[in-house]
């Protein structure tokens, strides 16, 4: 895990907390960790164009200490890179990458390369743009993405990539779109603990209701094939607070495609009976096929959670009653919707880590707002883990000891608190996840089972 600087610590927490400094214990990375959203692609390379160690750094935190997930096809230890010193900082790098780009076609076997750059290269001002251009012109498939540190963190890289792919690989539209097909912007890959789990469980749930879904990252993708087909979907799909978005309105604005946004993860029953029915509606389907599914899922669903409720009944006294998530914001909202509405859990503590975009932050308050119909959570943005764990020892969490759904930078403060901890975002080193998914109706099953295995091995 990488050692992070300790920033000067305010005497006061605030809902929006100055992160002007140096920042302890970060849960996200620099915005060239999107390699990792490239390698999410099947049979994508990146190439990183940045300084000596770099990028091994964004795959230690983002693929290893952060569920163990791997490093795919042409991510972590496959990833190519120029390692640029003072003689590029000098000289410029444009000579030294033109170099790796020649060799890279020729050691590994990919149907699309991808440059990103470091800070190195984007603060000397190498033309990365003009090396790419040469070698698009010789029929190379491969694009670039300005992805220097100081441009924002993986999250905003995330888009930038996307958007290289969209505008450099993908050609003009041919007027035709397949209705039923949609394409999905949701989780960020890697930073997402469980992102390839939980888009398998969207797609499963979406072609369920009748819809074919280009869901472009993860196993489940066809690959490039997928991307090359993004012009003739029906309608994009984004499914987050913020994410996706800027994808989806450069879509628009590039192929005329409509996109449906829906901010909240669905987790569990009721959640998911109404991300279906909002989707359907968009989709034009007949409502007749998406209701026999809703109905078949919940039978399923409620059919386990009538053996849950044994244990929940009889258990009570043992069970946290308020809980804090500290995380993205994606999840955040998606757990903290799902626990007070599924399980009556009472929200203390709700800590938004990443850093959204300032335009955006008015539009996740007013969802946290309306968690339920009587149910309303003002959240705080906060990066610094100093402060975000000031901010959760000073949380009311009643009698009894609370449940935290946080991260590995959680467990010395919950050990403090005698609580327990979930680990449910980045970093998570204590969890080895394959295809685990906590959305949906399968994913909600696997999370109480989480939730109250914890809780449980904790009272022992």
């Amino acid at each position: 895990m990488a050692i992070l600087a300790l920033k000067s610590r305010p005497t006061e927490i605030t809902a929006d907390a100055d992160t002007s400094g140096p920042i302890e214990l970060v849960r996200y990375v620099c915005a060239i960790g999107a390699m990792q959203s490239a390698a999410a692609i099947p049979r994508v390379v990146p190439i990183t164009h940045c300084g000596p160690g770099c990028a091994d750094k964004q795959y230690v935190n983002l693929a290893f200490y952060n569920g163990f997930q791997g490093s795919g096809y042409g991510g972590g230890p496959v990833v190519p890179s120029t390692n640029a010193s003072q003689r590029e900082v000098i000289f410029g790098g444009a000579d030294r990458l033109r170099e790796l780009i020649d060799s890279t076609q020729t050691v590994l076997d990919a149907d699309l390369f991808v440059v990103l750059t470091g800070c190195i290269p984007d603060l000397v001002g190498d033309d990365v743009g003009s090396v790419v251009r040469d070698f698009q012109k010789k029929g190379v498939p491969i694009v670039y993405a300005e992805t220097g540190g100081f441009r924002g963190n993986n999250f905003t890289g995330h888009e930038a990539v996307t958007r290289a792919i969209i505008e450099q690989y993908l050609g003009e539209w041919d007027g035709v779109r397949n209705k039923g097909l949609v394409n999905l912007w949701s989780l960020l890959p890697y930073q997402n603990t469980f992102w390839r789990g939980d888009l398998e469980e969207i797609k499963r749930l979406l072609e369920g209701i009748g819809l074919k879904v280009n869901v472009l990252f993860g196993p489940d993708s066809a690959g490039l094939s997928e991307w090359r087909d993004i012009p003739h979907a029906q309608f994009n799909l984004v499914l987050s607070p913020w994410l996706g978005l800027s994808t989806a309105r450069l879509l628009e604005e590039r192929f005329y495609q409509p996109f449906l946004h829906i901010p909240v993860l669905p987790i569990g029953a009721r959640q998911s009976g109404e991300f279906l029915r909002q989707v359907a509606e968009f989709a034009g389907l007949a409502p007749e096929p998406v209701e026999a599914f809703i109905a078949r899922e919940e039978t399923r669903y409620y059919n386990y959670i009538d053996g849950f409720t044994d244990f929940y009944s009889e258990y009570w006294w043992g069970l946290p009653a308020k809980f804090a998530v500290v995380g993205d914001s994606a999840y955040n909202l998606a757990l903290t919707k799902f626990l007070v509405t599924q399980l009556g859990l009472i929200p203390a503590k709700q800590i938004v880590t990443e850093d959204p975009p300032v335009e955006h932050r008015d539009a996740i308050r007013e969802q946290f707002r309306n968690i339920d119909h009587d149910v309303s959570v003002e959240i705080e943005f906060i990066e610094d883990s100093y402060q975000i764990h000031q901010s959760i020892r000073n949380a009311d969490f009643g009698h009894k000891p609370p449940i935290i759904f946080g991260t590995t930078w959680e467990r010395d403060l919950v050990k403090e608190m005698k609580g327990s901890l979930v680990e449910v975002g980045f970093p998570a080193s204590y969890e080895v996840v394959l295809s685990r998914s906590y959305v949906g109706y399968r994913g909600a099953l696997s999370l109480l089972e989480r939730i109250y295995s914890t809780v449980v091995s904790h009272s022992a």
